[in-house]
């Protein structure tokens, strides 16, 4: 499993509260784009707690495929859209996933 960002020396118990409290595992896509060749990935995971703004994490990420995902012909217009839409809604929401994954562990 890739790391998660945000639950740095949380027990077991903190992290099934924040949990209960709303909080969330996402992850934020970006896209780079080469003429023909389009790049479409995700971040690693991050922990956002109830009631904490995403804007900033996804920054970073919305910047990246601001600048370099346009160029891609046709999937790097399309894709670009598709990431900066995601990311501003506060990026895609994987707790189902990483919870099961925890679980297994």
């Amino acid at each position: 499993m890739s790391k998660i960002i945000g639950i740095d020396n949380m027990t077991v118990e903190e992290l099934n509260q924040e949990l209960a409290n709303g909080a969330k595992f996402v992850v934020f896509l970006y896209c780079i784009s080469i003429l023909i060749l389009t790049f479409k990935r995700s971040s690693e995971i991050y922990l956002v707690k109830s009631g904490e703004n995403t804007f900033m994490k996804g920054l970073k990420f919305n910047l990246i495929s601001f600048f370099l995902g346009w160029w891609g012909i046709p999937w790097g217009i399309i894709y670009t859209i598709q990431c900066l839409f995601t990311n501003l809604s506060g990026g895609r929401d994987i707790t189902p996933q990483v919870m099961a994954a925890l679980r297994q562990e």
